[in-house]
Formats: structure tokens, C-alpha cells, sequence
């Protein structure tokens, strides 16, 4: 039987309360924080794409305004280490409905993906979807009677792969496409066939949400509501673009008055759902969560003090803005400093919701407990989930949501064997403790650094600490073996007269971004 579970232990983390204590209740981590037995909780996932780090007020920007975000912060715990399975899309989305590193999946790259023919390393024959034979979010909270949404955003693969194929019973905009061919109405996405003029996506998501929540209200339900904004193309109502031009001072980092209205139009979707939630008087039994993909695409925002942006290798392209209201349980207003990753949330909402899809379960297989044989009284019935869970790679965050223990793994890793205009050659990373090591595979060399120290990424150490370089290159090859991960392979069209570099590709997103800023409604 595997765990997903390290037996080695990280240092001490830290998750404090910032406002008054609450009662977490008794029992052991992971189950009912009352005494009596609640109905099983609601789910709302919230997913932005291309949000990053800083692009919310509650994680130091001073230009984005997000009071809604700030408010669900303040209600709940929020993650200044939270940390998308990968710099792009794709492969974060399938990590959190699969609780499974890409690597795994072989799903590593945002679908279809940049080609690069004549780079120096060809990529490997990956997975431009994901697999039926996975087990996600939706599948393993059917049997437990939940009703089931993906509302916009899915970009997972083709007609055959959409989420009415993975486990949700509704599907609202999602399909093959990464960003919508307008914010507008008409959107040109074919599953969304009415609008009304002058209709923005953001709100019309955000109203395909509602609905479901006055639907569902009187029985347990997830809505993985995953916004295709903040992502090109650049488009915003003119009353918020307005707002932010007149915000903008010289020198500010972040000054793109249509990117932050788009932010804009964000909060207040999360603002409305949190409103909903209370009309319909079930806030206080949903669980809510708020993370990003990857880090903001560097064109339109700064991620500083972090390193780069969206497709980088250094923490601007995978630290997210991470928040978890939990009423009842988390204490308001707590923050956790603690590493972890999107790969967390699978086994985090089953525990929550009081089943485990991801416990290993072969024929013949007996019966298995949460805490071992020896505690009868948390026997779990198994028999509506497949076995294929058995792989999960994340760890629950109960015990840290609880302020009552820690993860017991040792690291965090990524891998990324694509080329990206972000600044991403192919590379894999490995984060223990406060340090993080990156290797690139177009010529091995390691770029090690202490991230409490230099959360900036300035201070390249492997050269000062090679013992520590090499522990961790070690640490990334093993785990690399273990989830089978796929690797680039010499090229043998490589051609670097031929080859079209990041920075080129960085010039023509550039453009395009600014094409669309001049054409917005």
C-alpha cells in the first residue's frame, strides 16, 4: 500500500492567528471540528488564472483594489507560501482536480503548448489532456451525494475531455480553449450559445454560480468556479479602466489600469458569491477556497519582490495568492507560512468532507482506517472509489488549517520539460525548508537559493553550499524516478540560427497586448 504521506519531518512551520481566537473544537486533525456530526460541508473553489502574488491587496499591492478577497482573507487563513504545480495552466488545473504532480499525469504543459523545433532540447511526447482513468475532485464527491459544477475555465482537452466527462453535472464555458476570444458578449465560445450585449464573462460566470448555489442549496455541492480571467486578452469594463487610470502614478510598478479593472471585475464576482452564499443562509457550511494558476504574466503586472512572472522557473511563476475560509474551524484572520501546493487541496476536501478517494485499495484488500487498524472508529467505506487514487501525491491541510500539527513531507517539487516565453527552458525544482534548488535540463547547471532570506531569488548559493545543492539535486532525481517523470531528449534539429528564443516571443506578446488594450469594448 502507498502513502502520499513523507515519514520525514519539515522544521516547525508557522500558522498564527492575526485576530481573536475561536473555538477549533476537540477530535482528532482531520475530522468533525465539533463534537456532534454536521452535514457533510459545501465546496467553492475558486480559481483565477494569471493572478499573481501581489495582485491582491491582502498580499501588498497598493494599486489593485479587492476588498471581497481582502474580507475572505480576513475570515479565514491565508498562505504567503502557497504554491501552483507548475508556472502555466494546465497542469496546475489537472494537479488540483487529481491532487496528482503533473509529472505524474504527464500533463505538463499548458495545451497545446509553445514550439520550439529547433531548440536545443526536444520535448517529450506528453499528455494533452486529462485522462478519463483519473479520478477527480467531482468523481470522488458524487458517491457522497454532492452535486457537482465546473463553471468557466476548464482547458483540460478536447469535446471528449470536458468536465461532464470528469465527474461535474454542469458545465458552463468550459472546453478545449486557454482564454476566451472576447470578454464580451458574443464571447465566440460555442457552448455558451445566449448573452445579452454589452454582457462581460467575468459577471456571466459569476451569475451561472449563483444560480447553481440557489439550486443546490439544500443538499452538499462543489463549484469549481474557475474564472478565464485575469488572462489575455486584455479586456475590462470602461468604468473600472477608468477608475485605475486615474490611479496611476509615475514609476508604480504595477500601473495597467485594464488588468487591474479585470482584477476588479474578479472581487467582485467573489464578493457576490460570498453574498449568495449568506441570502441563502449556508455560508457558515461552505468551505471556500481562492487560488491563482500561475504567477501574473510579467507583460501585465509585477510579481516583485518575487523573481519573473508566469512560465519562469523562479518563484514569480508558481507562488499564488492562496486563502482558505473555513467557518467554524480555521481561525479568522490566521496566516500559515508553511510550503504547500496545489497537489494539497485533493486529499484537503475529501478529508473535509469525510470520505478518501485517495487511499490505496487493491482487490482483496481489507478494510482501511484513517489512523491505522487500530482505530475502529474511523473504519472508511472505500467502495465507491477507484483505486487509481492510490497515487496521490498531496497532503491534506487540515492539520495546518487547524493549528494543530504539520505535514510530515519533506518537499514540495515541479516539473517543467517545455520551453515557455515567460523565461522557462526546461527545468525541475525542488523546495525543502526555506531552501529551493532549480535544475535545468538544457545543460544541468543548479541555481540554489534560501528563500527566507532572499525571497527575491538575487543570491544564487550553490557555489557557497555544494553539499546542499547536491543533497537537493539528489532529492529532485529520486522523486523525478518516482512519479515517472518524462524528460526532454537531445534534439536533433537543434539549430539556434533557427531557434525562436523567449525573448522574441516576449516582444510579440507585447504587441498582442497591447492590440487588444487599443480594441477593448
Amino acid at each position: 500500500m502507498k502513502s502520499a504521506h513523507r515519514s520525514v519531518l519539515l522544521p516547525p512551520i508557522v500558522c498564527l492567528s492575526l485576530a481573536a481566537a475561536v473555538g477549533l473544537g476537540g477530535g482528532r486533525a482531520g475530522w468533525a471540528a465539533t463534537a456532534a456530526p454536521a452535514a457533510k460541508p459545501n465546496f467553492v473553489f475558486i480559481l483565477i488564472d494569471d493572478l499573481g502574488w501581489t495582485d491582491v491587496s491582502c498580499y501588498g499591492s497598493t494599486f489593485y483594489e479587492t476588498p471581497n478577497i481582502d474580507r475572505l482573507a480576513g475570515q479565514g487563513m491565508r498562505f504567503t507560501n502557497g504554491y501552483a504545480a507548475c508556472c502555466v495552466c494546465s497542469p496546475t488545473r489537472a494537479s488540483i482536480l487529481t491532487g496528482k504532480y503533473p509529472a505524474r499525469l504527464h500533463l505538463t504543459d499548458w495545451i497545446e503548448g509553445h514550439k520550439r523545433p529547433y531548440a536545443k532540447l526536444a520535448i517529450p511526447d506528453w499528455t494533452m489532456y486529462l485522462r478519463h482513468e483519473e479520478v477527480t475532485l467531482a468523481e470522488a464527491l458524487k458517491p457522497a451525494g454532492y452535486a457537482t459544477a465546473a463553471m468557466g475555465k476548464w482547458h483540460l482537452g478536447g469535446e471528449e475531455y470536458r468536465p461532464e466527462s470528469q465527474g461535474f453535472d454542469l458545465n458552463f464555458g468550459g472546453d478545449h480553449r486557454g482564454q476566451p476570444p472576447s470578454y464580451f458578449w458574443p464571447y465566440r465560445i460555442p457552448i455558451i450559445t445566449a448573452g445579452q450585449p454589452g454582457e462581460y464573462l467575468t459577471d456571466r460566470i459569476t451569475d451561472e454560480a449563483e444560480k447553481f448555489l440557489e439550486a443546490n442549496r439544500q443538499r452538499p455541492f462543489f463549484l469549481y468556479l474557475a474564472h478565464y480571467a485575469v488572462h489575455n486578452p486584455l479586456m475590462a469594463k470602461k468604468d473600472l479602466v477608468e477608475k485605475y487610470q486615474a490611479k496611476v502614478q509615475p514609476g508604480q510598478a504595477q500601473n495597467n489600469a485594464t488588468y487591474a479593472a479585470m482584477i476588479d471585475s474578479v472581487d467582485q464576482s467573489v464578493g457576490r458569491v460570498m453574498q449568495k452564499l449568506d441570502e441563502l443562509g449556508i455560508s457558515q457550511q461552505t468551505i471556500v477556497f481562492f487560488m491563482s494558476d500561475n504567477g501574473g504574466l510579467a507583460n501585465n503586472t509585477s510579481n516583485a519582490p518575487l523573481r519573473a512572472g508566469k512560465g519562469s522557473p523562479w518563484e514569480g511563476g508558481t507562488r499564488e495568492p492562496m486563502i482558505i475560509r473555513w467557518p467554524g474551524v480555521v481561525a479568522p484572520g490566521s496566516v500559515c507560512d508553511a510550503p504547500v501546493i496545489s497537489v494539497d487541496f485533493y486529499p484537503t476536501i475529501l478529508e473535509m468532507a469525510g470520505v478518501r478517494g485517495d487511499a490505496a485499495r487493491e482487490k482483496g484488500t481489507g478494510p482501511i482506517y484513517r489512523n491505522g487498524p487500530q482505530d475502529a472508529s474511523h473504519k472508511l467505506d472505500l467502495s465507491p472509489f477507484p483505486s487509481q487514487n492510490a497515487d496521490v501525491d498531496g497532503e491534506s491541510l487540515v492539520p495546518l488549517l487547524k493549528q494543530m500539527g504539520r505535514q510530515r513531507r519533506d518537499a514540495i517539487f515541479w516539473h517543467y520539460p517545455h520551453y515557455h516565453p515567460g523565461g522557462a527552458t526546461p527545468y525541475g525544482a525542488v523546495r525543502q525548508g526555506d531552501f529551493k534548488l532549480i535544475e535545468f535540463y538544457e545543460d544541468h547547471h543548479a541555481e540554489l537559493y534560501n528563500l527566507k532570506d532572499d525571497i527575491g531569488e538575487k543570491n544564487e548559493l550553490s557555489a557557497k553550499m555544494p553539499e546542499k545543492a547536491q543533497q537537493l539535486r539528489k532529492l529532485l532525481g529520486d522523486w523525478r524516478k518516482k512519479v515517472g517523470a518524462q524528460m526532454p531528449t537531445p534534439n536533433p534539429n537543434y539549430d539556434p540560427a533557427r531557434d525562436n528564443p523567449p525573448a522574441k516571443n516576449k516582444k510579440k506578446a507585447a504587441k498582442q497586448v497591447t492590440w487588444q488594450m487599443l480594441n477593448e469594448p
